[in-house]
């Protein structure tokens, strides 16, 4: 049986269907944050491969030809300069790289107003449970609802907020952060992943690779609140006062300076407003150097990354 609103839908770039091109008009926005804890490589042996592909900051900005490999089951927890809020129709679509639409990698989406408690979309996955669809075999996406992944490469799956409107402890104008959870589609009662109805979901297995599981391209906002995401100002308060990192001068004109005399952080990224990355780099020594001379001014945001955490700061670029 199918769940209540579920419309089998075709492929991307096929009549009527729901798919969001990563350069539509609707897209305002893009995440501009990304906590990574990829899955291994095989599930049924965790320790024979380690995934590896791609990095956290390859999951923000607009989608393009960077992904991140979460592994099985892994988790991808991307932030955003503004919250999301619930508008007409869908408000936000996830991006992966699948190459023809057929060949698709499937993975959660979860969304959450104050960065604990996610509540997870109702998926549904009618594709045959009686053979295990192999890593290279195709699949139907008119069989699949409410999974990230459903759409080849540049076409992003919508999600509505409506289809969880019934839910507690989520306020559906402040959606502060998406979570993107891989399915794992071993055909297995104890090791797979189920759809809302419990129905194990027929997935890709075994991926035994260093790009193994759903490889995340990017979140695009399409309904979005006026306000600065609290969330992430909190974070940047609290992870700036736990370390000896120094963002200065702010506001700055032509050039911004960072200081990490611990040695804690290992990789910054500046983006503008839009989740657009403008620079980004490695950390060298004590001291870095970042050139703004020919970025407008305005509001920015400055992610530093540590080995287990990160730290968002607002900058702002003035006229000289």
């Amino acid at each position: 049986m199918l769940m209540k609103g579920f419309i089998l839908l075709p492929a991307a770039g096929q009549p009527v269907n729901p798919a969001i091109h990563a350069d539509s008009s609707l897209i305002v926005a893009w995440a501009v944050s990304c906590d990574l804890e990829r899955g291994p490589g095989l599930i049924t042996h965790p320790d024979s491969i380690e995934v590896t592909y791609g990095e956290a900051v390859h999951a923000t900005g607009k989608a393009g030809n960077e992904v991140v490999s979460l592994g099985d089951g892994g988790i991808a927890t991307l932030w955003f300069e503004r919250p999301i809020i619930d508008g007409p129709g869908a408000d936000f679509a996830v991006f992966e790289n699948s190459f023809d639409g057929a060949f698709l990698e499937l993975g959660f989406a979860e969304v959450s107003s104050d960065g604990r408690n996610f509540v997870r979309f109702p998926s549904q996955s009618l594709t045959p449970v009686d053979v295990q669809v192999g890593p290279f075999d195709i699949m139907d996406p008119e069989n699949i609802h409410n999974l990230a992944g459903k759409y080849k490469a540049g076409w992003g799956t919508a999600f509505d907020l409506k289809d969880i409107s019934d839910s507690s402890g989520i306020d559906l104008n402040r959606i502060t952060a998406v979570r993107i959870i891989d399915v794992v589609g071993i055909l297995d009662d104890s090791l797979g992943s189920r759809d809302a109805s419990g129905r194990l979901i027929n997935d890709p297995f075994p991926t035994p690779f260093e790009s193994g599981g759903f490889d995340l391209d990017g979140v695009g906002v399409i309904h979005q609140s006026q306000e600065i995401t609290a969330v992430i100002a909190e974070e940047s308060t609290l992870m700036t006062s736990e370390s000896t990192l120094k963002v200065y001068p702010n506001p700055c004109t032509g050039e911004l300076y960072l200081e990490d005399p611990g040695g804690t952080f290992r990789r910054w990224t500046l983006y503008d407003a839009y989740g657009r990355v403008l620079r980004n780099g490695k950390f060298y020594g004590q001291r870095q150097r970042i050139v703004l001379g020919d970025i407008p001014q305005g509001i920015y945001l400055l992610r530093c990354e540590a080995q287990h955490t990160s730290i968002v700061k607002r900058i702002l670029k003035t006229a000289r």
